[in-house]
């Protein structure tokens, strides 16, 4: 039976990451972060000291980078030369400069091919925010998640306060509209919902009832489940 490529796109704080992966364990497929692939970038650029509107050099980093994600009891573990930088890619440092460094011409065509190999012959579900219009335009099943700005603020906080870490709410809030707007205004592959897309608001709904939705669309589209 044929393994599916399932693309999952989203504003941040959608729950994109946590969804897919639940929904990969239950299929038994791979999880591909690309979000954290880009976080891994502007965390590599922050470590060699440049500075993130350099273009050229931040592509170079991305060209460069000796990137590997595993996926070890649920949790996607991210290295970059073998270093263990899971946690370093989440600090509010990182949140602040990631969009301009997903901005980047260079970097998201060596991203994006890199994410075309790990999608490779199916089985796979990736998320993004470009993942089914431009990375996997031909995914068999392709869902735009999101929630209210507000909602995902306040899931924010909670992610980096339970790190330890003092954030306001409403400038996350505020952070977080720019980086929506920045997203859907980017020249290349702006964050929209695919045609055939299905959406999925997670404003009210557990993690489990996202989870179940998309796994009732996998059913329906091949009776994988």
């Amino acid at each position: 039976m044929k393994k599916l490529i399932i693309a999952i796109d989203g504003p941040a704080g959608a729950g994109k990451s946590t969804v897919a992966r639940l929904v990969a364990e239950r299929l038994g497929y791979t999880y591909i972060d690309t979000g954290a692939m880009y976080r891994a970038v502007t965390w590599d650029t922050v470590r060699r000291g440049i500075a993130v509107d350099d273009a050229e050099k931040v592509a170079a980093v991305a060209r460069a980078i000796n990137l590997q994600l595993t996926t070890v009891t649920g949790k996607t573990l991210v290295k970059v030369d073998d270093t263990d930088i899971t946690d370093a890619i989440r600090t509010p440092e990182i949140n602040r400069l990631v969009a301009e460094v997903s901005q980047n011409g260079g970097v998201r065509e060596a991203m994006v091919h890199l994410q075309r190999q790990l999608a490779g012959l199916g089985g796979v579900v990736m998320d993004g925010r470009d993942i089914g219009t431009h990375v996997l335009p031909n995914a068999d099943i392709k869902i735009f998640l999101t929630a209210s700005i507000a909602e995902r603020a306040h899931r924010r906080w909670l992610e980096l306060t339970d790190k330890g870490f003092n954030v306001d709410l409403a400038e996350l809030q505020e952070e977080i509209a720019c980086r929506d707007k920045a997203d859907c205004e980017r020249a290349i592959a702006p964050l929209i919902q695919a045609a055939d897309a299905v959406l999925v608001d997670t404003t009210y709904l557990t993690v489990a009832q996202a989870v179940e939705t998309i796994l009732q669309l996998c059913e329906e589209k091949s009776g994988v489940l």
